[in-house]
């Protein structure tokens, strides 16, 4: 068997259009901030901190290290990422919408497809006939469950401000496609289902009509779906003939959930 990574990671040092933070705190470091934790849940503890006493030491310790901390601050759409109705609206085919943490795992261990659609550039959209030109020509039939996998290239522009800017959207149909066949989950490597925000909100601005704006996103209020976003080395895949695992995170109350998606061959 083998395992491919269709992940891309949180990295402070990437450009993102949102704010992310990577607090590390060393080996050296631990020492002080625990004792600063322990002291200081007491007003005793807190004086005696405050005049030099500790109750654990470097030398009281193997190496003279504590254990290393990082704490990451970080929206749950930044990395390889599930997005659920919450995100979309409050709610979805008429109900309250679900968060990440409602997503049914069942739909998360299934039979995988990869549809090749890389000759789509910004700023198109993949519509429903790119959908079914590209499973013709690989000779596959959707079946209920699979998660359908749309591969653009964008992935390649990860880290810089080309990966926000370049990269087709996906229509409206193409989700109905996938609905209609009794896909749950289908995921993309761009940074989102959408076309960039440049030709959305400047389409919005000069024609004042709302279905420019986010249209894919929007349509989760009417349709319920799982997609994924910013997934990686799909052209590392086969058409089909493997398996995808996309099990979110399990954060309580929100829109998506970051994941480690792999596929299995």
């Amino acid at each position: 068997m083998k395992i491919i990574d269709l992940s891309l990671p949180i990295d402070e040092r990437a450009f993102e259009v949102h704010k992310v933070r990577v607090e590390r705190i060393s080996h050296a470091a631990g020492i002080e901030k625990f004792n600063r934790l322990i002291m200081g849940k007491t007003l005793l503890g807190k004086l005696k901190y405050a005049l030099g006493r500790r109750i654990i030491k470097k030398e009281d310790l193997p190496d003279g290290e504590f254990l290393s901390l990082e704490i990451v601050h970080a929206p749950v759409h930044i990395g390889t990422h599930l997005d659920y109705s919450f995100h979309y609206g409050s709610k979805s085919e008429g109900r309250a919408s679900k968060t990440a943490e409602e997503i049914p795992l069942e739909y998360c261990y299934q039979d995988g497809v990869r549809l090749d659609l890389s000759h789509k550039k910004p700023p198109e959209t993949i519509t429903a006939q790119d959908l079914e030109t590209v499973l013709a020509r690989i000779h596959y039939q959707l079946k209920p469950l699979d998660i359908v996998l749309l591969r653009t290239g964008s992935d390649r522009f990860w880290g810089s401000p080309k990966y926000f800017s370049d990269y087709p959207g996906i229509d409206i149909s193409a989700i109905d496609y996938l609905l209609d066949r009794g896909i749950k989950i289908f995921g993309t490597d761009t940074m989102g289902i959408d076309r960039p925000y440049r030709f959305m909100l400047k389409e919005f601005l000069k024609t004042k009509d709302a279905r420019q704006f986010y249209p894919a996103h929007f349509y989760g209020r009417k349709r319920e779906f799982i997609h994924i976003e910013r997934l990686a080395n799909l052209e590392k895949l086969p058409d089909f003939g493997f398996k995808v695992i996309c099990f979110p995170i399990r954060i309580k109350n929100t829109g998506a959930a970051w994941a480690r998606v792999v596929a299995m061959l």
